[in-house]
């Protein structure tokens, strides 16, 4: 039976506890323990390698080594298999549910409704809900800016290829981004731009790339695997999204715009254990401000100037002094 009541960490625990109660004179029933670690368990529809997952599961895995939560997984969960999943997890007692609704919002919301003292974490388009549904995204349009600053004032052939997953919000706000650094310190970069319509498809996203290369494109920006691989093989530069990658491409990856859940993660957690979680849009904990967002470069492979003015521009980002506009549109190529 759905309830209006707002996510109750302790109240679950303790109807939970109360079901596994022999029917027995004086037996107590046992109160939930604001000690005990979070109960977490995720839900990913992609291998935990991919970049975006990886960036929750190492957030996870770090609370879980410092003792605060317990933490299992579930990847590669088709869509069409995803509302059985999260209701398994809710039915098994876990306190916080963390996944991806990106492609099934209103069958996600609805689980997440008739689990009311089950906390949800999803990455989302869209708002939060009541009771217990929180979302979040990966806001690294900052740092997206910021190596787009970098390869407009490095590339020759003045042409940026730019290989992505699909053309949604949460990717097209940080291409348009990449796209406005560029060309704010070079006004002449053109732009190759293609979605493979995938998540994870190494091959395609590397022909994808390649195509771009025959077209002159001298650096790739790698939404996606694989594109990284193509400029390695064909000796260009690289722009690294979510992850920093440039061990794996040395002399390939030129600059890297990273996302950093830690701090998402860890305030939610921090919420559900002391029963004060509220739906809530948790977007904004992966600003720069506030750590979830960082710009590295290979300073060996960008002219210093580039580097200087890039680095000045991040500090005028922390400081509240520059704000990199928010543009959710498809980019489109130039070319």
């Amino acid at each position: 039976m759905l309830t209006s009541k707002p996510f109750s960490r302790a109240r679950r625990a303790m109807l939970t506890a109360a079901l596994a109660v022999t029917v027995s004179a004086g037996l107590s029933v046992p109160s939930a323990n604001a000690a005990d670690p979070v109960k977490v368990a995720a839900i990913y529809t992609v291998p935990v390698e991919q970049q975006w997952v990886s960036r929750i599961d190492k957030a996870l895995k770090a609370a879980q080594e410092r003792g605060e939560i317990t933490y299992t997984f579930s990847e590669n969960v088709a869509n069409t298999d995803y509302e059985r999943v999260m209701r398994e997890y809710a039915e098994q007692g876990m306190d916080l549910v963390v996944g991806e609704a990106f492609a099934v919002e209103r069958a996600a919301r609805k689980v997440a409704a008739e689990y009311p003292d089950t906390a949800f974490l999803m990455g989302s388009s869209f708002g939060p809900a009541q009771p217990n549904f929180a979302v979040f995204d990966n806001w690294i349009h900052e740092p997206s800016y910021l190596s787009g600053m970098i390869a407009g004032a490095t590339t020759k052939s003045n042409v940026i290829g730019m290989v992505g997953g699909y053309a949604i919000p949460e990717v097209n706000r940080l291409m348009n981004a990449f796209m406005e650094g560029a060309t704010s310190v070079n006004p002449d970069v053109k732009f190759l731009v293609t979605f493979i319509n995938s998540w994870y498809d190494p091959p395609k996203a590397k022909e994808a790339a390649f195509a771009m290369i025959d077209k002159g494109a001298d650096i790739l920006y790698a939404e996606r695997f694989g594109v990284s691989d193509a400029a390695k093989e064909k000796g260009i530069l690289a722009i690294g999204n979510v992850i920093d990658t440039a061990s794996d491409y040395p002399g390939t990856i030129l600059s890297s715009a990273l996302w950093h859940m830690e701090p998402t993660i860890d305030k939610a957690i921090g919420l559900v254990a002391s029963d004060t979680f509220e739906p809530a849009d948790f977007g904004p904990y992966s600003f720069m401000s506030y750590g979830g967002g960082s710009f590295v470069v290979d300073e060996s492979l960008a002219p210093a100037d580039a580097v200087s003015a890039a680095k000045a521009k991040e500090q005028e980002i922390l400081d509240g002094l520059f704000r990199v506009n928010v543009n959710d549109s498809e980019p489109k190529s130039t070319m």
